[in-house]
């Protein structure tokens, strides 16, 4: 299992944004495909606090949930590139 897990939907802009940054820096992650209902989607907000996507979990960097594909991609630059 990696230390990287993505929960993302197949079609989100913003969730590619997070890929492209994953697969520039070479980082082996999971994906975890969440529901397109967010009523669904009570995985990611047990670890987020909320059922948007993408979220990202980090454990080598303590990491448990983190929203925001902005932020999300800021962190993997400053940890990873």
């Amino acid at each position: 299992m990696s230390d990287l897990i993505l929960y993302e939907l197949p079609g989100c802009p913003y969730c590619a944004k997070v890929i492209s940054k994953l697969d520039e820096l070479g980082l082996a992650y999971e994906s975890r495909e969440v529901p397109r209902s967010h009523s669904e989607r009570t995985e990611v907000k047990e670890v987020s606090g909320q059922t948007g996507v993408p979220v990202l979990i980090d454990e080598e960097h303590d990491i448990d949930g983190m929203p925001e594909s902005d932020d999300i991609v800021a962190h993997l630059d400053e940890h990873y590139a």
